[in-house]
């Protein structure tokens, strides 16, 4: 949950700001779909060492029946895509070591029962946390944006909050849980929302009053540790970037692409701002909750909240939003092209959870879904 596969040294200096992907993938059984706790076999065969790669890396999650691809960090969107592809590739060789297969879904299709990996820190939070440990299995995508300073991450932090519902609503890839259609187009986002340290910030201004908050939320000792700081988006506690955390893994590679594209393209856009002196929208955390919840109950496929006004609006009208407020960024770094075209495909052809429902509602079995979506996560843009 917490590690980032790169040195970590690349600031936004007078270049580009250097990004990377970190997605967490399902192990499911080829046969049945269902997901295996076959992480610790997986690792066992994989050797390559973390802090001497150059290209993207393995590593184990929370969870037996997930590992984690972590990209290094790039300058261009070019070559984060090359390694997103890259890595879900190398992912499926090593799922193939050990006979299982991977498969990019925010939750499992079918029942499952989780199996923690046998660390200490998981053992205690699975005994702390209970049901919300044991149920916690869940496939994200986290995207890491190099800042400058401390003062202008959390200023970053601060103009971009009301933003990130959106980002839900574009990955939604998890619209089944223990067997059912949820009624979500995220319902990953409902499962993780249980932490109690999930969920968006208050506007905080400076760097000592998110430090503050962090110690005294790990001072009340319901958080364990900073580890556990499970923020919308946050500072790293290892590496010069904010962390954004708000994504299910998405289906398909390109829609990983186009997530990180904008996610730069946000954070860019609230430095500039707060270099300009422009004041962050002040919206309470309770209104960011349940643009959250909107995103994670719809996706596109409904109204969303609108991140300026904070009032329900099409779902194609607050993504065009989001690209307009994005643009002049976009534009300076040159993915403004290539993020507009992956947009309209995924406009055009839906979510991974509109995929996963059409799947099931011409098949009939959620075997086949997992089938479709592993096929889908080796997709090459």
């Amino acid at each position: 949950m917490d590690t980032y596969g790169n040195d970590g040294t690349g600031g936004a200096g007078a270049g580009r700001r250097t990004f990377g992907i970190e997605e967490e993938l399902l192990l499911v059984d080829p046969a049945t779909g269902e997901a295996v706790p076959m992480a610790g076999a997986l690792l066992d065969l994989y050797v390559r060492p973390l802090e001497a790669a150059s290209g993207p890396v393995l590593t184990a999650e929370f969870q037996q029946e997930m590992i984690e691809v972590v990209s290094p960090p790039h300058a261009t969107l070019a070559k984060l895509e090359q390694d997103i592809v890259a890595g879900r590739a190398l992912a499926q060789q090593a799922a193939e070591d050990v006979g299982v297969r991977v498969a990019a879904l925010g939750t499992s299709p079918l029942p499952a029962d989780p199996h923690p990996v046998q660390l200490r820190r998981f053992r205690a939070m699975m005994e702390e946390y209970g049901l919300t440990a044991r149920e916690q299995l869940t496939c994200g995508c986290h995207i890491h944006v190099s800042v400058e300073s401390p003062e202008e991450a959390v200023a970053v932090l601060d103009r971009m909050r009301n933003w990130l519902p959106v980002l839900v609503a574009l990955s939604a890839n998890s619209p089944f849980w223990h067997g059912e259609d949820s009624g979500y187009a995220s319902y990953r986002s409902q499962v993780w929302n249980r932490w109690p340290s999930a969920g968006p910030l208050e506007l905080l201004g400076t760097p000592d009053a998110y430090h503050q908050l962090v110690h005294d939320m790990v001072s009340t000792g319901v958080a364990m540790d900073e580890g556990m700081v499970y923020f919308d988006a946050r500072l790293s506690r290892h590496y010069p970037t904010v962390e954004i955390r708000v994504a299910d893994v998405c289906l398909r590679p390109e829609n990983t692409v186009l997530l990180a594209g904008i996610a730069r393209g946000l954070v860019e856009t609230a430095a500039r701002e707060w270099r300009e002196g422009t004041d962050p929208v002040s919206v309470p955390s309770a209104l960011l909750r349940l643009a959250g919840w909107k995103a994670s109950r719809w996706g596109l496929r409904g109204e969303l909240l609108d991140p300026q006004t904070h009032r329900p609006a099409p779902a194609l009208a607050v993504v065009n939003a989001l690209l307009h407020h994005v643009r002049g960024a976009l534009e300076d770094m040159g993915d403004l092209q290539r993020v507009e075209d992956l947009m309209d495909r995924l406009l055009a052809d839906g979510t991974g959870a509109v995929r996963q429902m059409e799947v099931l509602h011409r098949t009939g079995d959620l075997e086949r879904v997992v089938e479709d979506a592993a096929d889908c996560t080796l997709a090459t843009p």
